[in-house]
């Protein structure tokens, strides 16, 4: 069973590629490829993320609130509306990031999401009060779908630190023009192709081996939100598309 509820830091960096090649060889002595991904640790994630009309989950994140929210349905690799698919709530409160998330066939979860009023018990969820709790934060916000974003990840575990995970998102792409994240990583990339996005995920403290490599590789601490930077790209192609058209 994949974990349902995490409770961690998440320190994000901006890279180049040639970097992530470097630097994920460093790591391999202390870290091990994921074993949810390839045998590299590789796999694909693309998600379905949610706002308001008056994007109050974009500006939540934008000006960085002590608080934020935001709620997504995820995929891994291909998938098809039978596979199984994760409705997730992440919360952020200063810098500690709590996610919940309940596994459901994606057929279930598009149902639930658009009539939040279905009864729950037709739905095969893994954690029913995460349910509960994902279409609350919907109802309350009025979310509906906005944005799809979608990235390769490499993931390593921490060998010796059980906590530690460290993740890199390449091939970055975003659209809000097909919302159906069964039809896989498509769209426009939202962050340069030569540019890899680093996460070091730690329950306490970054182990001082990684903070030292980091360190050496002159690796600076970047916030980066790829929910934000789609939904500024997509509307900056979309008015532009629109002086065009005018």
């Amino acid at each position: 069973m994949a974990q349902e509820i995490f409770k961690r830091y998440e320190i994000k960096y901006l890279i180049p590629f040639a970097k992530y090649l470097e630097l994920r060889e460093l790591i391999l002595p202390y870290m091990h490829y994921d074993t949810y991904g390839n045998p590299e640790g590789k796999y694909n994630i693309v998600s379905l993320y949610f706002d308001s009309n008056d994007k109050s989950i974009y500006y939540e994140t934008r000006n960085k609130l002590p608080f934020r929210q935001k709620l997504r349905l995820r995929v891994y690799d291909q998938a098809d509306l039978g596979s199984a698919s994760f409705i997730e709530v992440k919360q952020k409160f200063k810098n500690v990031v709590n996610k919940r998330r309940t596994i459901l066939p994606l057929h279930q979860a598009y149902d639930i999401l658009r009539d939040p009023n279905k009864p729950l018990e037709t739905v095969e969820a893994s954690n029913p009060q995460i349910l509960k709790e994902a279409l609350h934060f919907q109802h309350l916000y009025d979310l509906k779908p906005n944005t799809v974003v979608s990235y390769d990840r490499q993931a390593f575990s921490g060998t010796f630190e059980k906590d530690l995970r460290v993740t890199f998102d390449y091939n970055l792409m975003c659209r809000n023009d097909d919302l159906r994240i069964e039809h896989g990583p498509e769209g426009h990339h939202f962050i340069d192709p030569g540019l890899v996005v680093l996460e070091v995920k730690v329950s306490e403290v970054v182990p001082f081996w990684l903070a030292r490599i980091l360190s050496d590789l002159e690796c600076n601490k970047q916030s980066v939100s790829k929910f934000c930077t789609s939904v500024e790209l997509l509307e900056h192609e979309n008015s532009s598309e629109g002086r065009i058209l005018s």
